[in-house]
């Protein structure tokens, strides 16, 4: 019989935070939490998303937001039971506030909150239309000239931006933008998205031949339409490109593509956007309220600046430009970088029979693709997971539920389990001259890509080819010079190039903000991504929180949204919310807006 004892503790513990919270009391609601504790809030107290770190913090937010959010109903969600673990309690719980139902999750340690997640799950009387309020479809009845659903559709298409204005702009029209779209369309805000390629997905198909996903299938599902079943775990990216062109059809996005943004400006009297794209050789003014820039957080490519690039006579281009292998074939190729793009184009090269140096500057943290599965994902995103109850929306909040400030606790002994299970997968790396490190502080890729989102490679076949020696490496030394048909390296080696492929990473979101907007605006909301760590490429001071993501930003109506699958996923969910909010005219008082450290 199933032990009720960890539900009459956590429900005791909210009721009594529950009451608190309505009856105003703030200390004895903090009196709830423990000293170490920290609450991460995504939109329902803050209208941000924000991780309070300790009780003071706590005490800080709620005197701000307490009397504007009207919290109540704090429970265990209806279906859920309460677990408890070598002392550790943790639940599933609902609650509401004025405007929004809410859905979260909770630790507590000796009977207080050690780790308290929030979520805005809805808008009350702005919920999705699904379930027993999904739409009808079919008009049942008769009536003269009646509009088809196909007519309908094209009517909206052909007004939307011209007789009628979106209130939502989304530039960037790759996952991220598809997936904050579908968010909106199922809340009604009129929407287009911009994207200069011709079809949706190509920001896939265009990417160099051999690039699949690295992350698994469970992972990676879109809001609304999972992959099926027999979908293969990796997705070649061919084929993800076209599961996002019939996503953007199948979801009735409005989807400008082959346009081209060519600037926004913002009236702060108006309180709107002025954003000119380029669409069938015209230009076309929108007037927004709201806009997102989705334009990848590995997107913004950073080519870097040697002596004498000019004088190369072969084929030189950044990763993100990599046409393939194909032209290659017994030319001699010199990838400079040492991370997924560089493993992945120097594979398929030697493949197609090129001759292939990789050059190493700095060290790179490499997880193997089968490991990294098993003892990274499982728990959460695999089909095992699947099988034990734990479905993308739970996987998703479990997540978001370790805050930023230990997550890499949490990290640390799963790649020490890593590093040991292939003990001689990295003997043969380094024994290959291959420089490896496991990040600063030993907790391995994840923290690495929220930090920096550089500096690793999933391997997924590349290594060994490093190892047998079958692409050969340069490791420790820099680019000091390119020649008519060489690189000239800072240990004096001078290696013959055919091609030059500078897999040399991304610069931060805001640079789109400064090509698009000004470069005033790019500054005044900052640098996009990282925690503010203090590890390598993370400079201080600590955010809390990823920098300027799904969330308010300095400059009014400007959003960024990005990330991989997941990320688009799950907080686009957040970032629709936000939007709708004000198209709706609820009050949303921000707290905690974060403050600019770095400006890109």
């Amino acid at each position: 019989m199933l032990d009720k004892a960890p539900n009459k503790k956590l429900s005791d513990l909210l009721d009594t935070f529950g009451g608190a919270l309505a009856a105003g009391d703030i200390d004895k609601a903090v009196g709830c939490f423990q000293e170490d504790c920290y609450w991460r809030d995504l939109v329902t107290f803050t209208w941000n998303i924000k991780t309070m770190e300790g009780r003071d913090q706590v005490r800080d937010m709620l005197k701000s937001q307490l009397s504007k959010t009207k919290p109540s109903h704090f429970a265990i969600a209806k279906g859920e039971d309460a677990t408890e673990t070598d002392g550790l309690i943790d639940g599933w719980i609902s609650f509401e506030t004025e405007v929004a139902r809410g859905f979260g999750h909770i630790r507590l340690k000796d009977g207080k909150i050690w780790t308290l997640l929030t979520t805005m799950a809805e808008l009350k009387g702005h919920e999705e239309p699904a379930g027993f309020a999904r739409p009808m479809g079919a008009k049942h009845g008769s009536g003269k000239n009646r509009p088809t659903w196909k007519e309908e559709r094209e009517k909206e298409a052909a007004e939307l931006g011209f007789k009628t204005q979106p209130y939502t702009v989304i530039i960037g029209g790759g996952q991220g933008g598809i997936a904050l779209g579908a968010r909106l369309r199922q809340l009604g805000v009129p929407t287009i998205i911009v994207e200069k390629n011709e079809r949706a997905g190509d920001s896939w198909r265009k990417r160099y031949k051999s690039l699949c996903l690295h992350d698994p299938v469970w992972y990676d599902h879109l809001p609304y339409i999972d992959f099926p079943r027999n979908w293969p775990v990796f997705s070649p990216k061919d084929k993800i490109g076209d599961w996002l062109e019939m996503y953007t059809k199948v979801m009735e996005l409005n989807y400008w593509s082959s346009t081209e943004a060519r600037s926004a400006s913002y009236d702060d009297k108006k309180k709107e956007w002025t954003v000119v794209v380029r669409r069938d050789g015209k230009d076309i003014t929108l007037k927004p309220k709201q806009l997102v820039l989705a334009t990848g957080m590995s997107a913004k490519a950073n080519l870097p600046k040697f002596k004498g690039m000019e004088n190369f006579k072969g084929d030189q281009h950044h990763s993100s430009q990599h046409p393939g292998p194909d032209a290659y074939v017994g030319k001699k190729a010199v990838v400079i970088g040492s991370n997924n793009s560089a493993h992945d184009i120097s594979a398929a090269l030697w493949e197609a029979g090129a001759d292939v140096t990789m050059v190493q500057r700095s060290s790179t943290h490499i997880s193997r693709s089968d490991t990294l599965m098993e003892i990274g994902l499982g728990s959460l995103y695999s089909e095992q997971a699947v099988q034990n109850g734990i479905t993308t929306a739970k996987a998703d909040l479990i997540f978001a539920s370790l805050p930023y400030k230990i997550l890499h606790e949490f990290q640390i002994p799963a790649y020490a389990e890593m590093k040991k299970r292939d003990a001689a997968f990295y003997k043969g790396l380094e024994k290959a001259g291959f420089m490896l490190d496991w990040g600063d502080d030993e907790s391995g890729l994840f923290m690495k890509y929220l930090r920096r989102g550089s500096g690793y490679y999933i391997d997924v076949g590349a290594s060994q080819l490093i190892i047998d020696g079958s692409i050969k490496l340069k490791s420790g030394v820099d680019v000091t010079e390119i020649k008519a048909h060489s690189v000239l390296l800072s240990d004096g080696t001078e290696l013959p190039a055919d091609l030059i492929v500078y897999a040399t990473g991304y610069g931060s979101m805001n640079g789109w903000a400064a090509d698009l907007i000004s470069k005033e605006v790019a500054d005044k909301v900052g640098k996009c991504w990282g925690l503010g760590s203090s590890t390598t490429k993370d400079p201080g001071p600590w955010e809390g929180e990823l920098r300027n993501m799904w969330k308010p930003t300095q400059q009014e109506a400007l959003w960024f949204h990005g990330g991989n699958l997941h990320q688009s996923r799950h907080y686009s969910q957040f970032l629709s919310l936000q939007l709708k909010a004000r198209q709706e005219g609820i009050a949303t008082p921000v707290y905690g807006l974060q403050e600019v450290h770095h400006k890109g």
